[in-house]
C-alpha cells in the first residue's frame, strides 16, 4: 500500500472523539462535462451535538438554486449513513470500498433565484428534489491526507435526478471525500477545490488561511494526469475577488505547479451558526477552471468564511 492509499475499512463510520465539534463528513459532488448541471450532497454527523447536518443541491444554466439544508436531522443508526427527518429520506451506501458509492434522496427543497438567500432565511418556492446517483472511482485510486484523517476520490457519476416534476438522466464527473475529527467551522478559514480538465487531468487542493484571509504555508492535494497515478502536491494557494454577500466573483488557485483561473458559475451557499452564536458563511459553487496552456475544466470550489463581530 503506497503512502497515499486509502484503507478500505475507512469507508465506514468511525468511533467519535470527545471534542464538542468532532464530526464525520461525507461529500458527494457532481457536474456534467459541459457545465450545464451540477450539484452536491453532504452528510455531516455531529455526535456530541446530537444532530446530523444534511445538505443537497442542484444548480445549472437557466435554473434557480434548488437546495435542502437541514441542521437538525437525527443521528443515523450505528454503522449506518441513512437519514430520515420529516419529509427528508436519504441513503448513502458504499457498494465496493474505494470503488463505488450510491446515494438516494427524496426531500422537500427550496428553489431560490438568489443563492445568497440561504444567508437570509431561505425564502423561496417549495419544490421536490430526488437523487439516485452512483459514484465510481475514476482512475487508479484516491488520495489519503498525510496529516489529517481524510481522503478524496475522483469519480465518474451517473444516475437520475428529479426536480419540480422534471426527470433528468445524469452522466458526468465529480469528487467524493470523507473526513472525521474535530472541525470548528468558526475558528478556521480555507479554500477547497476539486475538478477535472477536459483532457482528463484530475486535481484537488486545500489552501488553509488565517481569519484575515492570508494563506498558511501548508498543502494537501494532488494532480492526476490522464491514466496515471496521482502526483501529491507540496504547495497550494488561493486568492479571490469578493462580490455581494461575500460571494467570490473570480479566483486563482495554485495546485502545486498547476495554476488555474476560476470562474464561479452557480452558487449553493450555506450559513453555519454555532450554538454559541458564532457565524460562518460557506459559499460553495460549480466553477470553470482555466490553465495558462489553454486547458479548461469544471469542478466544485468552496470557501469557509468565519464572520467577525
Amino acid at each position: 500500500m503506497h503512502e497515499y492509499a486509502i484503507d478500505p475499512s475507512d469507508e465506514g463510520r468511525h468511533e467519535p472523539g470527545s471534542e464538542r465539534f468532532w464530526s464525520e463528513s461525507y461529500y458527494f459532488d457532481f457536474q456534467r462535462d459541459d457545465g450545464s448541471l451540477g450539484g452536491y450532497v453532504r452528510i455531516g454527523i455531529c455526535p456530541n451535538l446530537g444532530v446530523t447536518w444534511y445538505w443537497a443541491c442542484l444548480v445549472g444554466a437557466g435554473r434557480p438554486l434548488v437546495t435542502v439544508i437541514d441542521h437538525a436531522a437525527p443521528l443515523p443508526a450505528a454503522g449506518s449513513l441513512d437519514l430520515r427527518h420529516g419529509d427528508l429520506a436519504a441513503t448513502h451506501r458504499c457498494a465496493t470500498p474505494n470503488q463505488s458509492f450510491r446515494l438516494t434522496l427524496a426531500a422537500r427543497a427550496i428553489a431560490l433565484e438568489d443563492p445568497a438567500e440561504t444567508y437570509r432565511g431561505m425564502h423561496g418556492k417549495p419544490t421536490r428534489l430526488r437523487f439516485d446517483l452512483q459514484w465510481e472511482t475514476d482512475g487508479p485510486g484516491g488520495y489519503r491526507f498525510r496529516d489529517l484523517t481524510r481522503y478524496e476520490i475522483p469519480c465518474r457519476v451517473s444516475g437520475q435526478l428529479e426536480t419540480d416534476g422534471e426527470t433528468i438522466a445524469f452522466e458526468g464527473h465529480g469528487q467524493r471525500d470523507h473526513s472525521w475529527g474535530e472541525r470548528d467551522w468558526w475558528a478556521n478559514a480555507w479554500c477547497w477545490n476539486a475538478g477535472r480538465l477536459a483532457d482528463g487531468t484530475r486535481f484537488h487542493s486545500v489552501a488553509p488561511r488565517t481569519l484575515d484571509g492570508q494563506n498558511i504555508p501548508w498543502a494537501a492535494g494532488y494532480v492526476q494526469p490522464p491514466g496515471q497515478p496521482l502526483e501529491p502536491i507540496h504547495s497550494s494557494s488561493a486568492e479571490e475577488a469578493l462580490g455581494a454577500d461575500g460571494l467570490p466573483t473570480s479566483a486563482r488557485i495554485g495546485v502545486g505547479d498547476l495554476h488555474l483561473d476560476v470562474e464561479p458559475l452557480y452558487f449553493s451557499p450555506v450559513l453555519l451558526t454555532d450554538p454559541d452564536g458564532r457565524v460562518s458563511r460557506f459559499p460553495r459553487c460549480l466553477a470553470r477552471y482555466s490553465a495558462a496552456d489553454g486547458r479548461t475544466g469544471l469542478g466544485w470550489i468552496e470557501w469557509n468564511q468565519p464572520q467577525s463581530g
